[in-house]
């Protein structure tokens, strides 16, 4: 090849391509159209900085702007007879058809360069991984150089640049859409093994996700290979076409295209296999973490490890990226540890021997329903993992849409390799986390998912407060402690004040668990079976009458069991009207004017993203304690406050208490904490000799956030949350065990990047809501207020009356009963209107702020589409006239008009 003949194949088409207005029009309605994909409404739902709304549509994106590109590389020079003459030019077909093919990569080079003012706006938004974002842009133009290459061959088949477009379109539909062909991944998969993607979005999606793939790149070069070999092959045919040996060269060009073909197909295959990639992320997501290396580099290698994994070979399409991670992750695992870690991979179809293999270890399908071709059906996956060794088992029986890979594998392996686990107990309480036999309800109570997940580290047991508390264990877990009687507490208290470690859950207002727990603590005790008419009977008094005085006065803190904190604020948009306000988000990121975060900076909640609790307490170091107090979460400061229980708790009928909403929420200026390390001062890390030296203990003024709902908003990812409740758990665990390992590898994930500018906009608006409602809630109450004043006014005016006698104690009882009747009708109808018009401006007071919000979501969407394609428009009017310029400047004076 020589290059010099390259570059003049490659400059005539480019400069052909930019002379006129036309190159710089598809410059813009690329930028445009990627603008509009990336900036949609899903985008501004999902308060993000990044790309994936632009990434899930872009296979599309170019399926359009491809063929536009390519349409004229061939079809032109056909049209007006210059293919004829570039032919007999000293240059081979390769070289021109190279020329050619980098012309038109240049143009879709430059295109995409400019579609970089994407990531401008993001950056103005927020703060986005920028190795992810290249990353992603070197997917994009990898995947938009092999469909080029399509394109090219669409145009070489006919001499219309219309034609040429059309074709192009249905060529380049063929590697986009490929996955989506109805049986064809059963064929793939039954009959050649094939379980990889075929299409681009499919190689892409490792690009967007911050990793360079090599199976990625090799795809998308093979693809271009073989395109270009179809484009050398066509322009070629005007050598033999007309032959006697015409119809042999066309079987021979045909057998060589299939080898290719096949050839590129497998070796992509076996590079997708192997695995292998470059990780860019800001928080090297997809590489090994130095916990797992340095646990897999300590394993006794006179006693392996053995990994069993046994996954459905067809997964749903949410489930397809669980399962390429959890196959690389032990592919990875497998090649660290050498001889002392062995994976085998099993592959499970439900009533087969494998099914059965995998039941008898404990691995369980789960019943996930997938849609194909718009028929939904329940389908059972397997994705569980058995990890075993000479010391102990661990099994994990379903990796779901929210348990992270490598800290569950690594977990395993770090628990099989130890002789001896830790133990954890349990504290028998109303709460019953641990299931068992309902006296109340005459029924088998089911164990709470966050017991099962503490047995595959520790060995878990139930400890009884009924004596003394004996028990040897590694920490203690109390999960609503203050239903306890006095005997229980007392013996709970001993147990704390002796300096054995404890992780205490309560709550003013629990909102899940067994029945009877609604209210707590300040509800009664309930008592065994039911009474008459299902009322259920009191059980025995609550020590300290629910408020478990004796136990935070050991602990050092203060806490009101009646109050219960609410927030105004939602970090999702499309779930702010939805949720109530007592649904907490607590966030990493805050954009408070103290510059505090919901999430402090210490050894275990520090890294953690978000939490979600319903109904918390609010608790405060006591002043005469002598602990040191190490705050772990926190509310957000301003939108937060406290409402009572007697606002929010109601008489219920056969008894009991039954939520409502309160009369209204009126924030403070205050943070207050929801959970806390209490521990001897100077203690800094724990150990074995330290927590015997005092109290030592993490009290959490929530019990929701462990309950299995919650557990399973964060195993599925439900509602799109990704919250971290059972990790802060699992740390908190960890922590006081003296087990620290695993504690950094929880937090490891990729960092919750919110549009933080667009949220400080907004925040103006739901600030000046906040005010408003509080406003109409305090007039509204003055009102009333009001008319009960004048109520009393004119009882107190006919009581005066009946002291001076001026009329008689009959007469005056009718006028003070018909009058208080009257007066009472006269303040209920004034409640109603007061009421009315509270709710009618509080009503317009939402609707202005939601307008407030879609319209500077509107004025940033339309800077985000109007911008980017400003640098192309000005470049392309520059360059146009200056052609005009230079064309007229060469002409003599006398021939211009």
């Amino acid at each position: 090849m020589r290059s010099h003949v390259i570059l003049a194949v490659f400059k005539r088409n480019v400069s052909s391509y930019f002379s006129g207005m036309l190159g710089y029009l598809f410059i813009v309605v690329f930028v445009v159209a990627g603008a509009f994909l990336a900036f949609n409404q899903n985008f501004f739902a999902d308060n993000l900085a990044n790309l994936d709304q632009l990434s899930n549509q872009f296979p599309l994106l170019l399926l359009f702007i491809i063929p536009a590109v390519t349409m004229t590389a061939w079809a032109d020079e056909k049209k007006l007879g210059t293919d004829e003459l570039l032919f007999t030019l000293p240059a081979s077909d390769f070289e021109i058809l190279l020329g050619k093919y980098l012309a038109v990569l240049f143009v879709y080079t430059v295109a995409l360069f400019f579609s970089i003012t994407h990531a401008i706006v993001l950056t103005t938004l927020g703060d986005p991984d920028w190795g992810l974002i290249c990353t992603t842009y070197f997917g994009y133009w990898l995947a938009g150089g092999a469909l080029l290459a399509a394109g090219m061959f669409a145009s070489v088949l006919t001499s219309s640049a219309t034609v040429a477009f059309v074709l192009g379109a249905v060529i380049c539909s063929v590697p986009v859409f490929i996955d989506r062909v109805p049986g064809l991944d059963v064929i793939l998969n039954q009959t050649l093994g094939i379980k990889e993607p075929l299409s681009v979005g499919g190689h892409l999606q490792g690009f967007t996700a911050g990793k360079v793939t090599f199976s990625g790149i090799f795809y998308f070069v093979g693809l271009t290979s073989f395109f270009l070999y179809l484009n050398a092959v066509f322009i070629a045919r005007r050598h033999w076409a007309g032959g006697q040996n015409g119809g042999e060269m066309a079987l021979h060009y045909t057998a060589r295209v299939t080898c290719l073909a096949i050839a590129l197909l497998s070796f992509t295959y076996t590079l997708a296999v192997s695995g292998g990639d470059i990780d860019t992320t800001s928080e090297q997501l997809h590489t090994l973490s130095s916990t797992t290396r340095e646990i897999l580099d300590g394993i006794d290698a006179e006693k392996p490890i053995t990994i069993q994994a046994f996954i459905s070979p067809d997964v749903p399409q949410d489930y397809v990226t669980i399962q390429k991670e959890l196959r690389d992750k032990l592919r990875e695992y497998d090649n660290r540890g050498g001889a002392r870690v062995q994976v085998r991979f099993v592959e499970v179809e439900p009533y087969t021997e494998s099914a059965e293999e995998a039941s008898a270890l404990g691995i369980t399908p789960r019943q996930i329903q997938s849609e194909d071709n718009g028929r939904f059906s329940l389908e059972d996956v397997y994705l569980g993992v058995v990890v075993t060794s000479g010391f102990d088992t661990v099994v994990v029986p379903f990796f779901d849409r929210g348990t992270p890979v490598e800290y569950e594998l690594t977990r395993s392996v770090g628990t099989v390799s130890n002789e001896k686990r830790k133990t954890i107990g349990i504290l028998s309480t109303d709460a019953r986390i641990n299931g068992g036999f309902n006296q109340q309800t005459f029924q088998r109570a089911p164990e709470w998912q966050i017991v099962q997940e503490l047995k595959k580290q520790y060995d878990v047991k139930e400890v009884s407060p009924d004596a003394e508390i004996d028990a040897e264990v590694d920490v203690l877990v109390a999960v609503l402690p203050s239903s306890l009687t006095q005997p229980q507490m007392d013996n709970f208290v001993s147990y704390v004040k002796a300096g054995n470690p404890v992780l205490i859950f309560d709550d003013p207002i629990p909102q899940f668990g067994p029945p009877g727990l609604q209210g707590a603590p300040l509800s009664p005790k309930p008592g065994m079976g039911g009474g008459m008419m299902g009322r259920q009977q009191p059980g025995e008094p609550k020590a300290d009458g629910g408020r478990a005085t004796s136990l935070l006065k050991a602990l050092g803190l203060r806490w009101d069991v009646s109050e219960s904190l609410f927030d105004l604020r939602n970090p999702h948009p499309r779930y702010a009207e939805v949720f109530p306000n007592e649904l907490i988000f607590l966030t990493e990121s805050d954009d408070d004017t103290d510059g505090s975060e919901q999430i402090p900076n210490n050894p275990i909640s520090s890294g953690l993203q978000e939490l979600l609790l319903f109904y918390p307490g609010a608790i405060e170091r006591d002043a005469t304690t002598q602990l040191e107090y190490v705050e772990l979460l926190r509310s957000r400061q301003s939108s937060t406050g406290l409402n009572s229980w007697d606002d929010l708790v109601r008489p219920g009928m056969f008894g009991g208490q039954q939520l409502t909403a309160p009369p209204g929420y009126k924030p403070d200026e205050d943070r207050h904490t929801i959970a806390a390390l209490v521990r001897p001062s100077g203690s800094g890390k724990s150990s074995d000799n330290e927590k015997k030296k005092g109290v030592h203990g993490i009290f959490v003024a929530d019990i929701d956030m462990i309950h299995d709902v919650m557990f399973g908003v964060w195993q599925r990812q439900m509602y799109d949350l990704k919250i971290d409740n059972i990790l802060f758990v699992l740390n908190c665990v960890d922590f006081l065990a003296g087990d620290e390992r695993f504690i950094e590898l929880r937090k490891r994930r990729a960092e919750h990047r919110t549009l933080t500018e667009l949220e400080l906009l907004k925040k103006t608006s739901e600030e000046r809501r906040s005010k408003e409602v509080t406003t109409a809630n305090k007039e509204a109450e003055d009102n009333v207020k009001g008319a009960q004043e004048r109520l009393t006014e004119i009882l107190k005016n006919l009581n005066e009356e009946i002291k001076t006698g001026s009329v008689d104690a009959g007469t005056a009882q009718v006028r003070i009963q018909t009058a208080t009747q009257a007066e009472n009708r006269k303040l209920q109808q004034q409640e109603e209107e007061i009421e009315r018009a509270k709710n009618e401006r509080i009503r317009r007071v939402r609707i202005e702020t939601e307008q407030e919000i879609r319209s500077i979501e509107n004025r940033i969407w339309r800077w985000a589409v109007i911008l980017p394609p400003l640098p192309a428009i000005i470049l392309g009017i520059i360059v146009v006239l200056s052609n005009l310029f230079n064309e007229r400047r060469g002409i003599a004076s006398d021939r211009l008009r």
